[in-house]
């Protein structure tokens, strides 16, 4: 393939461009290519067809979002290299260099986590160029609005669930134009971690989430932030009602300190309090999210599961817990303990149950849990340790405190049998028990 490909998807003639990856097969880039359009505090419509060459060149920037201390903390970094742009509505496509004429791959449609407020597509932790390289599917990395721009409204001047529309756009794209790229639109899964987990296990209630994706791989989902915030989110729409359409960036950006400090009081619902709002377009009411997922079961296949240690993440940022990881002798068994009840109530139990009921509509299900940890590492097997597996290089990793303690060669052996299982999955093979990595993953086939 040239190394500046032109593809001729429905949508205009795009020009990508190529990527050596070391040891592996060249890769070819399509990159901050526009899915969809919207004013501020709009739903998105569908971006116009193109009529001259798209250089996709750039990568898609980041919306516009408040400093994120976790990504420096435990990531070593954030989305400083891709700069911000409230008009994000982008994706990125990562394919292999050497595609036959005609050849059509599993396609992988990335929805990046961050308490839909923070992060982006295309930061450099969620590269699925590894992926891509050993697996021969082709990628897609979405980036959508956030915080303010996308996961909060009531009224017709703030609509909710925006973040979500633009999504649902990202895939109808992917369904339009990605076997212009050798993507086979039959066969897309939906992938995403934390809050990007989320989204999915939202957009898999909507009548049409058959004909966007076939299978759907949700990885530490936060499953028990569902229904019943309709009055935290009124207080936090009170705290930023001075906002209009017109509001500096900066100042929406702002606001969302007020916003938190709303739906602070809220306990556990307020650990993630913008999400998608049940009853609001494109969702119907919490009831009818759960019948609608139960409709669609037997039409998408299901990988579900966890950390082992997810809570890991979060209980030194949390006042009292802090202070009880600090008592002499009996700090750490309680931090231990506490991590665990917490990891079971956010993540194990709602997974368990989801699969669960996935199994009863007459679908067909995997779970799993990832318990791969760096040696002597405080962050053991927190959230978010499954991105190494998965995404990124060497270079990626190098400064992340969250595997420091782990040689490369031991974390890229883990990984290219962890990128093995999500893109058999995405090949249509649901993991069992046979596919476990000892000391790092377990599997197991629920139906």
């Amino acid at each position: 393939m040239a190394s500046s490909p032109t593809f001729s998807p429905p949508c205009g003639p795009v020009t990508g461009w190529a990527e050596e990856w070391p040891g592996e097969v060249p890769l070819v880039r399509a990159t901050g290519i526009r899915y969809a359009a919207a004013r501020r505090f709009e739903a998105p419509l569908p971006a116009p067809d193109l009529t001259e060459v798209f250089e996709s060149t750039s990568w898609s920037p980041a919306c516009p979002q408040a400093p994120m201390p976790v990504l420096e903390e435990v990531l070593g970094g954030g989305i400083g290299e891709l700069g911000v742009d409230e008009d994000c509505q982008r994706l990125s496509i990562t394919l292999p260099g050497d595609l036959a004429p005609g050849e059509q791959l599993p396609v992988m449609v990335w929805i990046h986590g961050g308490s839909y407020v923070s992060a982006a597509g295309d930061a450099a932790v969620m590269d699925p160029a590894p992926l891509v390289a050993e697996q021969r599917v082709v990628a897609v990395n979405v980036t959508f609005r956030l915080g303010l721009f996308g996961f909060l409204g009531g009224s017709d001047a703030r609509p909710a669930n925006l973040g979500l529309l633009d999504i649902v756009e990202a895939f109808r794209w992917v369904q339009r134009n990605i076997s212009a790229f050798g993507g086979d639109p039959a066969q897309v899964t939906a992938y995403g971690q934390s809050a990007g987990a989320h989204a999915i296990a939202q957009l898999m209630a909507l009548p049409e989430a058959p004909s966007l994706f076939r299978r759907a791989i949700i990885q530490s989902a936060p499953l028990n932030v569902e229904g019943g915030r309709e009055e935290m989110q009124g207080r936090m729409l009170e705290a930023t009602a001075e906002l209009t359409a017109e509001s500096p960036v900066a100042a929406v950006v702002g606001a969302q300190a007020a916003a938190l400090r709303a739906s602070a009081e809220y306990g556990l619902q307020g650990a993630m309090s913008f999400s998608p709002q049940h009853g609001s377009d494109p969702l119907p009411t919490t009831a009818g999210v759960l019948a609608g997922r139960d409709a669609n079961a037997p039409a998408i296949d299901l990988l579900i599961g966890y950390t082992s240690e997810e809570a890991l993440l979060f209980v030194p940022r949390i006042p009292a817990t802090k202070r009880l990881s600090e008592l002499p002798v009996v700090g750490r068994p309680l931090t231990k303990a506490v991590v665990s009840a917490l990891t079971w109530l956010v993540y194990r139990r709602d997974a368990a149950r989801f699969a669960r009921r996935h199994l009863r509509a007459g679908g067909r299900a995997s779970t799993y849990v990832v318990s791969w940890r760096a040696p002597h590492n405080v962050w053991g097997a927190c959230h978010m340790i499954d991105l190494p597996l998965l995404f990124g290089s060497e270079q990626t990793w190098s400064r992340a405190p969250l595997v420091r303690g782990a040689s490369w060669a031991e974390i890229d052996r883990v990984g290219k049998r962890m990128r093995a299982v999500w893109a058999d999955f995405a090949r249509g093979t649901l993991p069992a028990e046979a596919d476990s990595i000892p000391g790092a993953a377990s599997f197991r086939r629920r139906g």
